[in-house]
């Protein structure tokens, strides 16, 4: 006999929040606070053990910033989630803040000696989306200071007054960065999506007209420009005026110094499942935030959610692909942990929405391939890369782009739509 989807909803509630609270929450505050020099220590291998990397990333050290904050809010008894955030705060900014141009740094040394100054719109907007909600949890003014702080100097430097949007990878003194692999001359759904993400919690913390107006903005500049009416589904990079253009390898922020796995053999004009669902909850929580009516973004979000069901979830081995093309299947098969961390959430964002059982099954889909292949049991964490079937391609715990972010996040995320979903009392 066949389950209710209520039921299994419920199960999957209580795996994911034990999942959340005894894995992933216990790895990183057992792990992943620097008590030598501070911040935080990002480099763990299939093992969890420490890596020989220990440089400090900004997106890593201002997703980990982000994690303890928000997970203090939702966990206000765990004082030692406020505690990593505020020493994580310290460091970030002594080492991180750029004292003669401003902004924050890509990378520093573990003790904090500055290795590359580049100030990438990427890193930028984590900064603004970490500090904003390190205030709202533990109110503590510098974070919303340093985080309107980086704002003004984006709307100064990196705003793109001709085409719109916002130029992405900018040198250490604000001037745009070459083209090519440099990608001064590109933009990106990615990197847009992620000003829409930090604007919202900017605005969440500050309430000021002005970052609503530049949220509302930027969401335009997404929906109007970077996703396809045709197909329903986010390009990946354009060039400065729009104009779509193949992805390729950027210096820093896009696959280059990541392990690939599988590669399309030229440059295709592909999207990315991930960014799709992803960007469907990220719109749904931006409108949320801007006090818009509950179905304001449906009819994008509806098509997103279409996208990623018919072309991106692998109803075979389990699992979301990573890229495809516009229409048609997928291209790179595949499994990367963010994309099905993000697909959770945004397949259960969609059921929530919408009421469509099929949005519930695939949901639940992901979870079990989750469970099956990417949780290594023994560590309580996310492995980053598998084939198709769920073979460790790349089995990393945490690297300069994997830390508690984008797992943690949508265990979070999952647990309190399934909260709401089956009626039981939610977090945060």
């Amino acid at each position: 006999m066949t389950v209710p989807v209520r039921e299994r909803l419920r199960a999957a509630q209580a795996e994911i929040s034990d999942h959340l609270e005894n894995g992933i929450l216990k790895f990183w505050l057992e792990h992943g606070i620097d008590r030598v020099c501070g911040g935080y220590l990002t480099g763990f291998d299939e093992r969890g053990r420490p890596s020989d990397n220990t440089d400090k990333h900004v997106v890593t050290q201002t997703r980990m910033i982000w994690g303890f904050s928000r997970f203090s809010r939702a966990f206000p008894g765990n004082v030692r989630l406020r505690d990593a955030a505020a020493q994580g705060v310290e460091f970030f900014l002594k080492s991180f803040w750029d004292a003669a141009n401003g902004g924050v740094y890509w990378s520093v040394a573990r003790d904090g000696g500055v290795i590359d100054a580049a100030k990438l719109v990427y890193g930028q907007s984590f900064a603004i989306y970490a500090l904003a909600e390190y205030t709202l949890a533990t109110g503590d003014p510098r974070g919303l200071q340093y985080s309107e702080a980086v704002f003004d100097l984006l709307q100064k430097y990196s705003v793109d007054t001709y085409n719109g949007g916002y130029f992405e990878n900018l040198e250490s003194d604000w001037r745009v960065a070459e083209g090519g692999a440099a990608a001064g001359d590109r933009k990106s759904l990615d990197i847009h999506m992620h000003l829409m993400e930090a604007f919202t919690g900017l605005y969440q913390c500050s309430g000021r007209p002005i970052h609503a107006r530049k949220l509302e903005e930027v969401i335009n500049i997404i929906l109007d420009r970077m996703v396809s009416k045709q197909s329903g589904c986010g390009l990946n990079q354009f060039d400065v005026r729009f104009n779509p253009l193949p992805a390729i390898n950027i210096k820093r922020t896009w696959n280059a110094e990541r392990k690939a796995g599988e590669v399309v053999a030229a440059p295709t004009d592909t999207t990315s499942y991930g960014h799709n669902i992803e960007l469907l909850w990220l719109l749904n929580r931006a409108g949320e935030a801007l006090g818009k009516p509950v179905d304001f973004y449906h009819e994008v979000g509806r098509r997103l959610a279409e996208h990623t069901l018919r072309h991106g979830l692998d109803e075979e081995c389990g699992g979301v692909y990573r890229d495809g093309p516009h229409d048609g299947p997928a291209l790179v098969h595949d499994k990367e942990w963010w994309q099905n961390c993000e697909s959770m959430v945004g397949f259960l964002d969609a059921f929530e929405h919408f009421a469509d059982d099929r949005y519930a099954e695939a949901f639940l889909a992901v979870w079990a391939f989750a469970k099956a292949k990417f949780i290594n049991r023994e560590i309580g964490e996310w492995r980053q890369l598998l084939d198709r079937r769920g073979n460790v391609i790349g089995g990393d715990i945490g690297n300069p782009w994997k830390a508690v972010y984008h797992s943690g996040r949508a265990m979070l995320e999952c647990v309190e739509r399934l909260a709401r979903l089956c009626g039981a009392q939610g977090r945060g």
